[in-house]
């Protein structure tokens, strides 16, 4: 039997090694998360005991107030709500908003983000990293994609408030709101960076960083 090629061997490896270097399966049925103990890469620790409450959450369903300056709030269901959902690679997301409430512009490094409409009608709209909007106005019962990592935002368009239900392929998705990221850091950002960066003055940056500092 002739022997095969060194070089064909070399291509399937390098085929094959990528197929196993994503995130691994786990090696349990469960793991609710212990919160009392520190995370480590893909999640906490297992509780060393557990019952039915941890594998439910009522969290979603809890009215939201939506009394703020942008007229959006949010309850999360991630792995430090609710600790079922520790190693599972998955979250969800409550949103509300007043009439006119926007959800700002942010982005979610570690998930993609899929939401359905649950009431009213609401803009959503993403942009590609080469600066396209991709938009539309969906009402009741439609849904959304939010490409991992991407800049997105939703804006109640409808005349009374809406609602929301989000998704993401990660227990925690983390968020990066651009405003207060931007303006409300701590430390500061200089305002030379600012300036600069949005072609305006010191008294235009102070004032946004007043309406963001922490």
């Amino acid at each position: 039997m002739t022997s095969l090629p060194i070089s064909f061997l070399l291509t399937l490896c390098l085929f094959v090694i990528p197929s196993l270097s994503s995130d691994s399966d786990p090696l349990q049925d469960f793991c609710v998360g212990d919160l009392k103990a520190s995370p480590s890469i893909n999640g906490f620790p297992c509780k060393s005991s557990v019952s039915a409450s941890d594998f439910f959450f009522s969290g979603l369903a809890v009215p939201l107030n939506t009394s703020n300056s942008n007229g959006v709030a949010v309850a999360p269901a991630n792995v430090l709500t609710f600790p079922g959902l520790n190693t599972l690679g998955l979250s969800m997301n409550n949103v509300e908003f007043a009439p006119g409430g926007v959800n700002p512009p942010h982005s979610h490094p570690r998930a993609t983000e899929a939401g359905v409409v649950i009431e009213g009608s609401v803009f959503v709209g993403f942009l590609t990293t080469n600066n396209t909007l991709f938009s539309k106005v969906i009402h009741a019962g439609e849904m959304f994609v939010v490409p991992r990592g991407l800049v997105h935002f939703q804006w109640n368009v409808g005349k009374g408030k809406a609602r929301l239900i989000t998704s993401f392929n990660s227990q925690l998705p983390g968020s990066a709101v651009l405003p207060s990221t931007l303006f409300g850091s701590m430390p500061e950002i200089p305002n030379a960076v600012l300036t600069k960066t949005f072609r305006t003055d010191d008294a235009t940056v102070n004032n946004l960083k007043s309406k963001f500092a922490v």
